[in-house]
């Protein structure tokens, strides 16, 4: 959860009269794979001016897939920023990934970002990753309006897809458009707030403003009554003017509305076509309406020298910035920033707040996803790209050299799929490494280690597609062959049943001053598990009388999270368990934060060993979608993978089925579910925590 984003009501009004940051938009453009996001992104480029062609995904010519895996693949893997200007607004533009192995894209770009667009499929919903994301901006207290997309397509219907998203993702939708046709005759919208009707005519990129048509007079009315009903009761100056005048005016449902998204009390829906561009330019106008601007954030909350301190959004301030993406490229290593506080000048020095390193910046550059265009200075409220940054990696706090401060860096999803890979020759083994090294540099959800019992390199990331990705840069950007061995899943120990009043007597003399800690400890299992098994350990110390200081306490539980590393049953790490420090004993000189440490550490691994312990995978859950005459074949393949079937719903000829199902089980499932289906079945995934592995299997997993 972010530390230093408060609720916007507590944003002082003297930082809203900065009127060069009032006409700036950060945002990000999120959503289930193949909703749209791209070609939304797209087509505002073109709206705005910023590109006078089109481009298309399915021909590989957008400007935000540039890389060629996106584009032999067809879908969003790195979160591209483009900047374009829209009614005298700068608006600074993050097109971030839909799939899930990417999802710490999006997790390091929300953690940057003011605002977002959320699109939603006008057929599917809200879909399974369009969930995911959701709550990942709800947790960096991001405010977003809706775009329902393709209402052109067979089936799209926006009042279905308004109920899923009050339904599924718990907000208040507040529809401020109303389609013009259904489908293949859908032409434009009539915006409910200044009741007049939006009309794109073939083969025109503009539209034209006119009366509503008299067939949706009395629907377009309808729906104007119900978004002013819905706007009074959550809004208390709307519900005043309600009240006296059984209606509201455009300017106090325009405020209200706006007021609404920055509290995260609603969510303003829209709609259209982005791939006939139908829809773009309300959407752009709705940006710049209802989401916030820089100069609308609160302060930026960080420590400095131990305690908390605020940097308004002001270029007058200390310079204070944050790195949230790390590339390499032919111009040079572009450090990616979101300007918060102050003003950084070409040439300038800045100061890595964590390490106490000073940097020159050798140029600052506006990015065009892989154009850049290059600038004299950044401001307060600026994401730009930076070149001659050497040790910034996503997630440094950059400030003024005399007011540093350390900003809360974005969190990083531990990763659930390894693979081994090598050089193919022994000569290349150098350059495999440092290409190993500058991935992680560049995407912090990858990890690498060296396996101490096969001697194997080992790279974790975020699922199958992630790593392939990864290894296919190894290949094609850094020219080495790579052999890659199958994938395996991060399994994890947790404790079933603890043990209580287990002592260990830590004693070591070998001449000289000697080692003495006196230690009894509880374990007991925890009473949740985080999805990760990240937030699978806690630790109190309950000793009386100062039989154990509380510093030697605190290097007790430093031991303890030392022999997590460990399990009992196969070597993997443990979660899921609470160590309470129950009594002990010091010695006058012998005792040190040392001795205390290693008794920890031992004790841990005793109690682990006295206590029952099962073991853990990491499952997910899976949303199929497959013609209604191949449901029970994929149902019984889900079953032999052993899913477990959580709900199924059929319409107009398809099934759509909901699983939870082990990842280890998940490896090669897509080419086996379109064989299954004779190529017509989908699927999509998102983590659903951890759970214990059966009996039998588990057996075979240890046994390996």
């Amino acid at each position: 959860m972010r530390t230093d984003r408060r609720p916007f009501a507590t944003a002082s009004p003297a930082h809203a009269t900065a009127t060069a940051q009032t006409t700036v938009r950060n945002l990000g453009i999120l959503a289930h794979v193949d909703a749209g996001k791209t070609t939304i992104t797209e087509r505002i480029l073109f709206a705005t001016g910023a590109i006078h062609k089109r481009g298309e995904v399915h021909n590989g010519t957008t400007v935000t897939d540039f890389d060629a895996q996106e584009r032999d693949r067809g879908i969003t893997i790195f979160a591209a920023a483009v900047s374009c200007t829209w009614g005298g607004h700068r608006v600074n533009l993050i097109d971030t990934p839909g799939h899930v192995d990417f999802s710490d894209e999006v997790e390091r770009s929300l953690r940057v970002l003011d605002g977002a667009v959320a699109v939603f499929d006008a057929v599917a919903g809200v879909e399974p990753q369009s969930e995911t994301v959701w709550r990942q901006a709800d947790r960096h207290g991001v405010p977003r309006i809706a775009f329902v997309n393709k209402l052109d397509r067979a089936g799209a219907d926006l009042d279905t897809a308004v109920a899923s998203i009050r339904d599924r993702l718990g907000t208040v939708p507040l529809v401020v458009q109303l389609p013009v046709g259904r489908e293949d005759g859908f032409t434009g919208v009539v915006d409910l707030l200044e009741m007049r009707a939006l009309l794109w005519r073939a083969g025109s990129d503009a539209y034209e403003a006119g009366p509503v048509p008299e067939p949706l007079r009395e629907e377009a009315g309808r729906r104007r009554r119900l978004l002013e009903e819905t706007v009074a009761e959550l809004h208390p100056d709307a519900l005043e003017e309600f009240c006296a005048t059984s209606a509201l005016s455009g300017t106090t449902l325009a405020r209200a509305l706006r007021e609404l998204t920055l509290r995260g009390d609603g969510v303003v829906v829209l709609c259209g076509s982005a791939y006939r561009n139908r829809g773009i330019e309300p959407l752009l106008d709705a940006v710049l309406a209802y989401l916030p601007s820089p100069a609308d954030m609160p302060p930026v909350r960080g420590l400095s020298d131990g305690t908390e301190q605020e940097r308004a959004p002001d270029p007058r301030e200390p310079f204070t910035a944050l790195a949230f993406k790390v590339t390499a490229t032919a111009t040079g290593r572009l450090t990616y920033l979101r300007v918060y506080a102050g003003t950084l000048r070409k040439g300038g020095s800045v100061l890595d707040a964590g390490t106490g390193r000073t940097e020159r910046v050798g140029r600052i550059l506006r990015v065009q996803a892989d154009r850049h265009e290059e600038r004299e200075e950044a401001v307060a409220g600026d994401i730009v790209a930076v070149i001659g940054l050497k040790a910034a990696r996503a997630g440094t706090t950059l400030c003024a050299a005399g007011a540093p401060l350390v900003l809360e860096p974005p969190s990083v999803a531990e990763p659930v799929v390894s693979v081994a890979v090598e050089a193919r020759g022994s000569a290349d083994t150098g350059r495999l490494a440092s290409a190993l090294a500058r991935l992680v540099e560049e995407d912090p959800s990858l990890a690498v280690r060296s396996d101490a019992e096969t001697g194997q390199t080992v790279l974790s990331g975020m699922g199958e597609l992630h790593l392939e990705v990864a290894v296919e840069k190894i290949r094609s950007g850094h020219g080495v062959e790579v052999v890659v061995g199958r994938p395996q899943v991060s399994y994890r120990e947790t404790v079933v049943r603890g043990v209580s009043g287990l002592v260990y007597r830590h004693v070591k003399q070998d001449g000289g001053a000697g080692q003495f800690a006196h230690v009894v400890i509880d374990v007991e299992p925890a009473e949740e598990v985080g999805p990760s098994g990240a937030a699978g350990f806690t630790f109190r110390s309950v000793v009386g009388g100062g039989r154990v200081p509380q510093e030697y306490a605190r290097a007790v539980e430093a031991g303890c999270r030392d022999a997590l590393a460990e399990g009992p049953l196969g070597g993997y790490p443990v979660t899921g368990l609470r160590v309470t420090l129950t009594d002990g004993a010091v010695h006058s000189k012998d005792s040190s934060e040392l001795a205390f440490r290693a008794a920890g550490r031992f004790a841990l691994r005793e109690a682990l060993r006295a206590s029952a312990v099962e073991l853990l995978e990491p499952v997910v859950e899976v949303t199929v979608t497959v013609p209604e005459d191949g449901v029970g074949s994929v149902l019984g393949d889900l079953a032999a993978r052993r899913g477990r079937v959580s709900g199924s719903t059929a319409e107009s000829g398809t099934a759509v089925i909901t699983a939870t199902v082990p990842l280890a089980e998940l490896f090669g499932y897509a080419s086996r579910l379109r064989g299954r289906t004779r190529g017509r079945g989908t699927f999509t995934t998102r983590p659903a925590g951890l759970a214990p592995v059966p009996a039998p299997v588990a057996s075979v997993v240890l046994d390996r």
